[in-house]
């Protein structure tokens, strides 16, 4: 590790094979606590590079638990987090969304770093208990529309790095990671990411993949649709800039989007939202993400008759049908 650290604070960079070799190290626990903290803390002084990002992907895939889900035809949204915004659950609650609309949602998430409450918290406060016995999954998906991927269940290293990354409190590249490590590996994907910089290198992995993807990044720093500010994504037929107004929506404020102060409160927002109780700001949010997550499935459609799929799954109470069934199984 002194010499991978040096390799560091030369401001050098690391080749895919050898990003691999670290990150499998660091999974089989070859480190301590102090050099990893050491590792993750120097290398985010600095921008990651594809090489980099495709050897963590690597090793993290090669030493997951896979899972198939004998079907193709399935969904993640999953954002990288570490965007400092400390909004709601939007992402998980569009994930309902999509399902209650009728398509397959395979939901990879963990535990909250960098946010005061991810979508682990906020399910496992709901009474989901988390599993990876493939069975159980596929259960899920037949019967909710829906599974729910706790990483640490699946991924050696995100277990073991678990309790530093929580000392720390700031987003890694483990956050950069996690949208790129789905074990059910779906076909489908939309990925919010926390910078252009990032959202780039993620373009041109997923160029280079069979998947039909939408990567997006708020040009005001979020990692979602958040409608306080235009948006950029990058999907198989190119860059676009969404504005707000083009969508025929209003400008948001940040605090209309805010998560709660504590799980509970961040669970009381998502009960309000799949009950139709919440705020029109925190409803509409909702419904932009789940709807970018429809049309990446069926990019044939536009993006208003895939809004109206949303409101409609959301509304109608067929997204918390859909979140019941998933709690019931």
């Amino acid at each position: 590790m002194k010499q991978i650290l040096n390799h560091l604070f030369e401001n050098k960079t690391f080749n895919r094979e050898q990003s691999k070799e670290i990150l499998t190290a660091i999974a089989l626990g070859k480190y301590n606590n102090s050099q990893m903290a050491a590792f993750m803390t120097a290398y985010c002084m600095r921008s990651i590079t594809v090489n980099e990002l495709e050897g963590f992907r690597d090793a993290m895939l090669e030493l997951c638990l896979p899972t198939d889900l004998e079907t193709d035809d399935i969904i993640d949204l999953c954002g990288t987090g570490g965007d400092g915004k400390d909004t709601f659950n939007i992402s998980t609650l569009a994930s309902f969304v999509v399902a209650g609309a009728g398509y397959k949602v395979a939901k990879h998430g963990n535990y909250g770093v960098s946010s005061g409450c991810g979508s682990s918290n906020v399910m496992e406060y709901l009474g989901l208990k988390f599993v990876n016995d493939p069975d159980k999954l596929k259960t899920h998906i037949d019967k909710a529309n829906i599974c729910f991927l706790h990483a640490p269940l699946f991924h050696p290293a995100m277990k073991t790095v678990a309790p530093i990354r929580r000392e720390l409190g700031v987003k890694t590249f483990f956050n950069m990671l996690g949208p790129l490590v789905n074990p059910a590996q779906p076909k489908n994907q939309m990925v919010g990411v926390f910078n252009l910089e990032l959202a780039r290198i993620y373009a041109y992995l997923y160029q280079k993949s069979d998947k039909r993807y939408t990567i997006l990044n708020a040009l005001d720093g979020y990692d979602e649709i958040s409608l306080t500010g235009d948006f950029k994504t990058f999907s198989a037929v190119g860059e676009k800039i969404n504005t707000i107004e083009s969508l025929g929506f209003e400008k948001l404020n940040p605090n209309q989007i805010l998560g709660g102060n504590s799980i509970a409160e961040s669970a009381e927002i998502f009960l309000n939202v799949l009950n139709d109780e919440s705020t029109k700001a925190q409803q509409t949010v909702v419904l932009c993400n789940a709807a970018l997550a429809i049309h990446t499935i069926a990019p044939e459609k536009n993006f208003g008759d895939c809004f109206y799929e949303a409101e409609s799954s959301l509304l109608g109470k067929k997204a918390l049908k859909s979140f019941e069934n998933l709690i019931a199984n």
